[in-house]
């Protein structure tokens, strides 16, 4: 995101004198441009202004020459002698530059440079050097390290050069004591992405002054040889797209200009790289730092090229089949077709010599080098869908495509050029051509029809019919018309983002005052249901039961491919799950091609990610949805746009639209009890996610009853004999269980990982959402007893239970497993199955005689089971 500073911000607008960045963010925050962060300096002083009074060279043995020097730091900071008079500080460097009479920045003990370099005495090469001499990088100017800093030639007049004593103060001289502001722009905003644009947003906040510097730049630059008959342009520039995108050509306008008998060996101007390096860019030359220069400060991106090594014509044109490009950061990329290429034309062969890819990275043919005298400045504007696929597509995201993909500016290539060639010729002695080539095929902007009610009936503003107008002029339109409220607005050419009646009134709306749009609180409807539906209370109420067992929710993406099919054992019949899976015409994810049919092989993603982090003791639920695909559904209609369906075409739409049920799945892992080091600790098994399972259908009142069917029924991720299905009457409804010893090695889950998946859609579809009856609590006293019965392995739990319900009748209170046991006395295949029963009546206090008869009738019922009641 863009770094603002201050300095160079008031190159463009008036700021007030002791302006903070703290009240600066305030300001543009209230035109929509937020504060990122405001980043402090990285140094601390004391960093001064030093007078070296002495360098004497000293070579070693290492031969190195190194210089031992007295700098005079000022009063403040000098040395003192042991008469107790001030002396200048002995200093030892290495740098090739120092010499007796410069002026020098010198870090005295106590200052931290960046990366917490810390300055302290030390002794080196037999001297104690109290203080060191900084060049630009170790004080974060920029990445020059082949000598220090010499004052006279960092860009002060000479008055202010003659001026500067020792012992002053270097961070404030250099700004190095100046924090700097990072914005967050909105990806429609792309002018903003330059100190112009931030400049007009500040006028917008504040009214202060604002002079548009693109305007005088566009006076200046000379006339394009294209309306001037008779003069010989530059270069020939040939712009052949032949393979748009949505039929949008890739480059609409291309500026070129050349500047001639440059100074190589050229030093970027201190102010400058100051600001680059602001900015966040690094110094590399004066003719890259130039085209960096303009980008920031007007949002043009720019190229330069050494125009001695390019032939022309340049073409503009789409890459073809199999060609490839090694950009300027040494990689190669191969090319694809809708890729748009600056070429040239060695040989007369017309776009032969790939220079660049268009609008993100040059290549290494053409580029500025150090022996470059001949530069050829670009200034094009190129279509943002094609700069935004490119740069996605080869993962070379550039300050350049950043700018283009939101959208620059279509008229202000000349004034870009001429900006970079006043800035080549001052500083790099260069001669700016007055003939440069412009092509430009831009369509004028179609003037925007806007009622100004629309303000009031979209916004809820009611902003006077002239403050809108004013606000739209302010902001670069064009307004036409306003009589009878109808205006005809053209958009400036910097704002590609405003095309429709409804983006003017944002525009109204961010300028008067986002805080000013009235709060109205919409009425709660009177008729019809109002708040929760009885799934949507339900589906909570399962979240929250789960969250009360102690599991943690998860979401995660429902995404699902190859490797999760074969760790749910779907090896064997990968073709037939894929079948009926839908599958992602453009994936997320290349190797997660499908949407799945189980909430569990996605949740068990998270579970490995927390294993494989140390996370013994996993239990984690999701509710969501699963896609069921339907390969027999009829096709899916394409249907015209800007139309209401018909109720018949809605019909045929959701016909062939999967089934999407919505599930809950848990997995449970590790310890289910750790009582700590006096207590004891037991393995999670399948009866926690039976337990899991049987709170969520207490919670929402579903009568359920748990099926174990057989080895060849069982599906293949369930453990064959502690896994059962979950029923509501005839209703299937789920699994839960362990999972299959080949799932858990798979996904690397400990022995004996529980899990259970529950479809919600089709167990809310049993309840009837009856509201319960209440029964009166009885005020007679309970009855309590326990029976073990003997009975067959065959027999389940359930249907003993249910016996003893049926029997003892509406004296029954309560009734609840308590022990399960198997053991060579009692048989074989034979088990005890332990209940705690509660008698209790409503109307009075039963008897000796009156338990005896209700555990008689259950003795006698459970004996319709082969049970038969252990003494």
């Amino acid at each position: 995101m863009p770094m603002i500073d201050i300095d160079w911000l008031n190159d463009h607008v008036e700021t007030p004198e002791g302006l903070t960045y703290e009240q600066l963010a305030q300001d543009l925050v209230q035109v929509g441009l937020e504060e990122e962060e405001i980043h402090s300096s990285q140094l601390t002083g004391p960093i001064v202004v030093g007078y070296v009074v002495d360098a004497t060279p000293e070579p070693q043995k290492n031969g190195k020459t190194i210089n031992w020097c007295h700098v005079d730091v000022g009063d403040e900071y000098n040395d003192v002698d042991e008469n107790g008079n001030k002396v200048p500080r002995g200093i030892v460097c290495g740098a090739p530059n120092m010499a007796a009479g410069e002026k020098v920045v010198v870090t005295l003990p106590g200052a931290v440079l960046p990366g917490d370099f810390r300055i302290e005495p030390r002794k080196t090469y037999g001297h104690i050097s109290d203080g060191m001499c900084a060049s630009e990088r170790e004080l974060g100017l920029g990445n020059d390290h082949n000598g220090i800093i010499l004052l006279r030639d960092y860009g002060f007049t000479e008055e202010e050069y003659e001026a500067l004593k020792p012992g002053d103060d270097a961070m404030g001289l250099l700004h190095l004591d100046q924090p700097v502001l990072e914005i967050n722009i909105t990806p429609d905003r792309g002018y903003a992405f330059s100190y112009r644009g931030v400049a007009r947003e500040y006028h917008h906040s504040t009214g202060a002054a604002y002079v548009d510097p693109a305007v005088e730049l566009g006076e200046k630059a000379p006339e394009p040889a294209d309306y001037a008959p008779g003069t010989v342009t530059d270069i020939d520039i040939i712009i052949d797209d032949d393979n748009p995108i949505h039929g949008v050509p890739g480059c609409d306008r291309y500026h070129a200009r050349a500047v001639r008998g440059f100074d190589p060996s050229s030093r970027t101007p201190n102010w400058m790289r100051r600001r680059l390096t602001r900015a966040g860019q690094r110094s590399i030359s004066l003719a890259v730092d130039v085209t960096n220069y303009v980008m920031m400060d007007l949002g043009q991106p720019m190229h330069a090229y050494d125009l001695d090594k390019i032939e022309g014509p340049i073409v503009v044109r789409r890459a073809k089949e199999g060609e490839k490009l090694t950009t300027l950061d040494g990689k190669e990329h191969e090319l694809s077709v809708e890729d748009l290429l600056i070429t040239d034309s060695p040989n007369g062969e017309r776009g032969s010599r790939v220079l660049g890819l268009a609008g993100v990275m040059g290549g290494l043919y053409g580029e500025v080098t150090a022996e470059t005298k001949n530069i050829l400045l670009e200034a094009a504007h190129f279509d943002q869908v094609t700069i935004a696929r490119s740069a996605r597509r080869h993962k070379i995201p550039s300050e350049a495509s950043r700018r283009f993909e939101r959208g620059v500016d279509t008229a202000l290539q000349p004034a870009a050029a001429q900006m970079a060639a006043e800035l080549l010729t001052k500083y790099g002695s260069g001669e700016a051509s007055d003939h440069p080539n412009d092509v430009n095929t831009i369509a004028h902007r179609k003037a925007i029809a806007f009622k100004a009610s629309e303000v009031a009936r979209v916004a809820g503003l009611d902003v006077d019919l002239n403050r809108i107008s004013d606000i739209l002029t302010d902001i670069g339109c064009v307004v036409a018309g306003g009589g009878n409220g109808e205006f005809s607005v053209t958009a400036p050419t910097w704002r590609p983002d405003l095309n429709e009646p409804c983006d003017l009134v944002e525009e109204v709306a961010r300028l008067v005052g986002y805080d000013q749009i009235p709060v109205t609180v919409p009425p709660a409807p009177t008729e019809g249901m109002v708040g929760l539906t009885a799934d949507q209370r339900r589906r909570r109420e399962v979240s929250q039961e789960l969250a009360e067992y102690g599991m943690v929710e998860t979401l995660s993406y429902p995404f699902v491919g190859d490797e999760d099919f074969k760790a749910f054992a779907h090896g064997d019949r990968l073709d037939d799950v894929k079948r009926v899976s839908v599958e992602i015409a453009n994936p997320l994810y290349g190797d997660r091609p499908y949407l799945r049919r189980d909430i569990l092989p996605t949740l068990a993603t998270t579970v490995q990610r927390n294993l494989r982090r140390g996370i013994e003791n996993v239990a984690l639920y999701e509710l969501g949805h699963v896609y069921l695909w339907d390969p027999e559904a009829p096709a899916i209609p394409a249907l015209p746009g800007g139309v209401k369906p018909t109720d018949e075409q809605l019909a045929a739409l959701d016909a062939g639209l999967p089934a999407q049920p919505d599930h809950v799945a848990g997995i449970l892992t590790g310890l289910a009890e750790d009582t700590g080091w006096m207590g004891g600790k037991r393995a999670v098994d399948w009866s926690d996610a039976v337990e899991a399972v049987r709170r969520i259908a207490d919670r929402i009142g579903a009568d359920i009853t748990l099926d174990q069917p057989s080895a060849d029924e069982m599906p293949a991720q369930w453990h064959p004999g502690r896994a059962a299905r979950v029923l509501v009457g005839e209703e299937f409804v789920g699994f839960v269980g362990e999972l299959h010893p080949q799932v858990n090695e798979a996904l690397g889950f400990p022995a004996h990982s529980a899990a259970f998946e529950l479809n919600l859609t089709a167990l809310f579809a049993t309840l009837d959402g009856k509201p319960v009856q209440a029964k009166p609590i009885s005020t007679f006293p309970p009855v309590k007893q326990d029976l073990a019965f003997t009975v067959a392995d065959t027999v389940t739990a359930a249907q003993l239970e249910q016996a003893i319900r049926e029997a003892a009748g509406g004296d029954l209170e309560s009734v609840e497993l308590f022990d399960v046991f198997t053991g060579d006395q009692l048989g074989e295949g034979m088990k005890s199955l332990a209940f705690a029963v509660t008698f209790r009546s409503q109307d009075k206090t039963l008897a000796a005689e009156d338990s005896e008869a209700i555990r008689e009738a259950i003795v006698a019922k459970a004996a319709e089971l082969g049970a038969q009641l252990r003494a």
